[in-house]
């Protein structure tokens, strides 16, 4: 019911100080310590600031405000999940700058969700359970089976939006040697290598936070090994799929 924006700014401290001159109404109390405390706020968390309930044409909306270069980090490293989560789902992006990082961080992003998705899914799976464990990444739930009202969320993302997902990664699915992808029939056929070999590829692959986390959670305390030798143990356990769904971040 509430329409969601997201923008991303390079200067953080000159929009908020122009927004304020503009829509002040728009902010909380926190309009009174002026822009440059408001980009302080905004630095916190998942580096971004929220302007909500905001009546605009005869509805409400709220809008987020991040800097480019923090959105950057979390598509390349999914250092929270907050905005890359939301980017791996069908969104309307209403005006884009030839940033060519922001562009290829995209792109990462998306490659990052299917490799993530790869684990977690079964050697064959259907193309609306492959959008589904992308949509539901963010989510917590069984990773085999997005249960509870986490499968309704996603599971309503998901079915009514599928010739969208099957648009934002078509590209990638077409350039994945693991994947035959119809999209002329809507259809996606994939043998996903399940070898500790493929596996340990597809770790490799991950955004660098997911590895430190997978990291962590497998690695006692004080043993400190190289990351590349947790992840090839990690590749040989039956259930590295569960692995990697306990170690990504969750940001909804």
């Amino acid at each position: 019911n509430m329409l969601d924006f997201v923008f991303a700014v390079d200067d953080s401290v000159t929009w908020h100080m122009m927004n304020l001159l503009k829509n002040r109404s728009h902010y909380s109390f926190l309009k009174v310590f002026g822009p440059k405390q408001i980009t302080s706020i905004q630095s916190y968390g998942a580096g971004i600031y929220y302007n909500t309930l905001v009546p605009c044409n005869g509805r409400m909306i709220k809008y987020g405000v991040i800097s480019t270069d923090t959105l950057i980090d979390d598509l390349l490293h999914w250092k929270t999940l907050y905005v890359a989560g939301r980017l791996q789902k069908p969104v309307k992006i209403l005006t884009q700058n030839e940033n060519s990082k922001l562009q290829a961080a995209l792109v990462s992003n998306l490659k990052s969700a299917v490799t993530a998705a790869f684990l977690m899914l079964p050697e064959s799976f259907s193309e609306e359970d492959l959008y589904m464990q992308i949509a539901g990444l963010s989510y917590s739930g069984d990773f085999r089976m997005i249960i509870g009202e986490d499968r309704s969320k996603v599971q309503n993302i998901v079915k009514p939006n599928v010739p969208h997902f099957q648009k934002l990664y078509s590209n990638i699915l077409q350039d994945c040697p693991q994947v035959v992808y119809k999209h002329h029939l809507g259809r996606l056929e994939a043998s996903i290598d399940k070898s500790p070999e493929g596996q340990f590829t597809q770790l490799m692959a991950l955004p660098r936070t997911l590895q430190q986390k997978i990291t962590s959670l497998v690695d006692p305390p004080g043993k400190n090994r190289d990351v590349e030798e947790i992840l090839l143990q990690v590749a040989h356990d039956p259930d590295c799929g569960f692995v990697v769904h306990e170690g990504r971040p969750r940001s909804v």
